[in-house]
Formats: structure tokens, sequence, C-alpha cells
């Protein structure tokens, strides 16, 4: 189950670099390319950090996707955009997925907690920072939005609940619903952390 959620939330954020690609004009191999970002790029940095091997070079069903989204996007563009709102809620979903099986692997590697729910954090969001400095945008996590203050928390709940012994399928899905509630709350009462000052 676990495997499908992950090939979910690649999807999705897959679309969501694709979708950027059409924002700034791109051609086709520039839809493929952006999508590839916040899919696998949070998750190639943690495999490499952990010096695990990196999970889309052992399973090329993730590159497949990532190249259907793109072409998908590619086509039907427009469509996508009419409902966009939508996609929001669903790379809440995939945030929520990203950052407990982040946090999960780390774990698993390193045991340690701090390690794990840094790398949950990575895995949700670095790709995603990286498709916006690409598309020269200022990244969502560096906004008001908050994002991933919610992969934080998300990724906090699940080591915390494993090491008061919870079973880890139960603190992923506990976790995974923690960070999807504070990401929606977010977007339905348009949550925002506090910033200084004025932007010039």
């Amino acid at each position: 189950m676990l495997y499908w959620f992950d090939l979910f939330g690649v999807f999705v954020f897959a679309l969501s670099g694709a979708l950027a690609a059409d924002r700034r004009g791109m051609d086709l191999f520039g839809f493929v390319a952006i999508a590839l970002l916040p899919a696998i790029g949070g998750g190639t940095v943690r495999d490499m950090v952990l010096d695990v091997p990196v999970f889309w070079v052992q399973d090329a069903v993730y590159l497949w996707l990532i190249l259907a989204a793109g072409l998908l996007t590619f086509v039907a563009a427009p469509l996508i955009h009419r409902a966009e709102r939508l996609l929001l809620w669903a790379d809440a979903v995939g945030l929520s997925v990203f950052c407990v099986v982040g946090a999960a692997k780390a774990l698993v590697v390193t045991g340690s907690a701090t390690v794990a729910i840094a790398m949950g954090v990575v895995t949700a969001v670095l790709g995603g920072i990286v498709r916006d400095v690409v598309c020269n945008e200022i990244p969502l996590v560096l906004r008001q939005d908050i994002y991933a203050t919610a992969a934080f928390a998300g990724a906090a709940a699940y080591v915390g609940l494993v090491a008061f012994g919870l079973d880890p399928s139960l603190g992923m899905l506990a976790g995974a619903a923690l960070c999807f509630c504070v990401r929606g709350s977010a977007i339905i009462w348009r949550w925002s952390l506090p910033r200084r000052g004025t932007p010039s």
C-alpha cells in the first residue's frame, strides 16, 4: 500500500512541475524535465545523503510515471489548470506521503530521530524548491504559506509515535494525517507564518 501511495505522490508532484513549465511557456522537453524535479528531487537527495541506492534507479516505474505526467500536462494543460484547486489538495496528499516515507526510510537506516525528521522534510519539500528556482519563482516554502511546517509536523509525529512503540505502519498513517490536516487547514483558512517587515 505504501508503494502505491509513493507512486501517487510522485505523479502529483510531477504534475505540479509540468504545470510550472506550462506557466513558463516551455517546450515538451521542459515539461518532462521540470516534472522530474519535485517528483524525485527530494527523494534522490535523501537517498544520496543516507548512502543507499536511489529509489528510482532501482525501480524505473517512477520515471515512466513522471514521463506520463509530463506528456499528459503538455497535451491537456488547459483542463488540468481548471482543476488546479483539486491539484492543490492532491499536492497536500503527496506532501503528507513523502514526509513520512522519507522519515521512515531515514529512521531505518540511521536510527536517529533527528535525522529522520530532517530527511522527512527534505524528501517532501526539496524537489519543489529546486522546481521553483529553475522556473525563476520564489520557492513556496520560503513564502508565508504553511508548507514545510506541515511536513515537519508529519515527520515528527511519525518519529515520536514510533518511539513510543506504535506500529510503524500506523505511525505513518497518523503522521501523514497530521501533515494533511495542517496543510489543509492552511489552504482553507489561509494560515501563514509571521514575517518581519514588508517586501521592498
